[in-house]
């Protein structure tokens, strides 16, 4: 199961990645914090290659999984702050139009935490 978890969660993150730098480019624009020093654009892009270079981790590597496992939730939390700030600004994207939906969207970030983490922790 945990591998199952950690299959799906590279996935997730490589599939979000190229969206990031093709088709939704635009939608991502809508969850970078204004403290972000970055062009709007650039964060987007640097956070999808990151995606990309740490979903194909989780899905190839085999050596250091659990070291994998925790920068990928080092990486949900840091992005956290956009889930936060797009919906304190009331900023649409990816159908969550509402703030019910944006405020909902908040409790899914500590579970892909906790599947990175649990995916890839080492058989005891």
């Amino acid at each position: 199961m945990r591998s199952l978890v950690r299959v799906l969660l590279g996935g997730l993150l490589v599939g979000a990645g190229v969206s990031h730098l093709t088709v939704a480019r635009d939608e991502f624009q809508a969850q970078v914090p204004e403290f972000v020093p970055l062009d709007e654009d650039a964060t987007v892009v640097a956070s999808g290659v990151v995606e990309i270079a740490l979903g194909s981790a989780l899905l190839l590597a085999r050596k250091r999984r659990s070291a994998i496992g925790r920068v990928a939730a080092l990486f949900f939390t840091a992005v956290f702050p956009g889930n936060v700030s797009q919906w304190l600004h009331h900023r649409d994207g990816f159908g969550l139009d509402t703030d019910t939906k944006l405020f909902a969207r908040l409790f899914f970030q500590p579970v892909l935490v906790a599947a990175a983490l649990w995916s890839t922790r080492k058989k005891r």
